[in-house]
């Protein structure tokens, strides 16, 4: 039996396209964390200066997940391990820097997601997290971010963006300064006047009530 050329070279070009993209992007989130990293350090080191008493941390889960704690935020910066194509809808697909090679549109993808720090503090299981932005990056190490205000504004010309060192850390910056200023809101009077007696005997503080900085509204980037 003989591979058919087509199929060989289908099977092949594939592979080494994805492969290309998947190192590329761990290349990319590799900067992302020592970027995160350093900045935390720094921001640890004014502090001590200034004498506040913040919390502050970086702390590793494995080679596609790391997280940094600021205040009362955490910021979980997570890796997808596969690599993916827009749809033909996006409008990433309409650009002609995609249409002079479609290959450009493979992307492996970083998300990036903001807890409150209490949630892991405490270990409320239920506290609800948000994406406040993905950034896909392609074979040639271009990049863009869908995501909140700043983050989505800011980084989405795919055809000149760049993964560098000033980019990572421009958007670490940026992310981390829309966090902040997304504040908890209380949730509507009627949604929590009530608590039945399971929750109360559960300690309901730590485990029944969910807490999360938009509980419900609508998360207010939607609206803007």
């Amino acid at each position: 039996m003989e591979l058919k050329d087509s199929l060989k070279s289908l099977v092949f070009d594939k592979s080494s396209l994805k492969k290309t993209v998947f190192d590329t992007t761990k290349e990319a989130f590799e900067l992302f964390r020592k970027t995160s990293h350093e900045m935390i350090d720094l921001f640890q080191e004014q502090a001590d200066r200034e004498g506040r008493t913040l919390l502050l941390g970086f702390k590793d889960h494995g080679d596609f997940e790391f997280e940094v704690r600021f205040g009362s935020d955490v910021l979980v910066f997570f890796m997808h391990t596969n690599v993916f194509e827009f749809s033909r809808d996006h409008q990433v697909m309409k650009s002609n820097y995609i249409r002079e090679d479609t290959q450009r549109s493979y992307c492996g993808v970083i998300r990036i997601y903001n807890f409150l720090a209490d949630s892991f503090i405490y270990q409320r299981d239920q506290d609800l997290g948000y994406m406040i932005g993905r950034v896909f990056v392609n074979k040639e190490n271009h990049y863009f971010i869908e995501g909140k205000r700043e983050l989505g504004m800011l980084y989405n010309n795919f055809n000149t963006s760049l993964i560098t060192n000033e980019s990572v850390q421009s958007i670490v910056e940026s992310a981390i300064e829309y966090t902040t200023n997304f504040d908890l809101l209380t949730p509507p009077y009627d949604e929590v006047k009530v608590v039945s007696v399971g929750e109360m005997r559960n300690d309901f503080d730590k485990k029944s009530m969910a807490t999360g900085k938009r509980m419900g509204f609508r998360f207010q980037a939607d609206t803007d």
